[in-house]
């Protein structure tokens, strides 16, 4: 069972990240999720999260498909979907990181909606859609300018209609 005082714990470790060595790092994350019950959702959330971290996207695609299996839920899962499609990406397989990420961006909105719209424009990219993925960006952005707006939102849109020069 996850506590509040676990809940810290592995706050604060993730917040000490770059005071430790990578495989340091990594065994004190496993050293916490032996603490919850042998495949909890959140202790292969958190697994993952850390091979993620290291370098080590292999290993962590293995621990946030276990996650997503055993339940992974509330913002745990928006942010696991986020990172484990970034994964995906980084081994190269943009076209499913695209696929999961336009689910997430479809499927709900939340605080990390910008979050998986940047992180779609870099699968987008790797998948050679370039345009598509600027004028995600930009759409974006523009939400968040004090001015220009209305402007950024149509070029955005623009984007996708006009045929790349050539």
């Amino acid at each position: 069972m996850i506590t509040s005082d676990w809940e810290r714990r592995i706050a604060d470790l993730w917040a000490s990240f770059d005071d430790h060595e990578s495989a340091a790092f990594l065994a004190k994350v496993e050293e916490l999720a032996g603490e919850l019950p042998p495949g909890d959702a959140v202790a292969e959330y958190e697994i993952a999260s850390a091979h993620d971290s290291i370098g080590n996207e292999a290993e962590a695609a293995v621990h946030y498909q276990r996650a997503f299996e055993a339940g992974l839920a509330g913002k745990r899962r928006r942010e696991g979907t986020i990172q484990y499609a970034s994964t995906l990406r980084n081994l190269g397989r943009a076209e499913e990181s695209i696929a999961l990420l336009t689910t997430a961006r479809d499927a709900v909105s939340d605080d990390l909606d910008d979050a998986v719209i940047a992180f779609l424009a870099l699968a987008l990219t790797d998948a050679g859609r370039e345009r598509e993925a600027v004028s995600l960006t930009l759409r974006a952005l523009s939400r968040h300018l004090p001015r220009y707006n209305r402007s950024l939102a149509a070029y955005a849109e623009a984007l996708l209609e006009e045929s790349p020069a050539g």
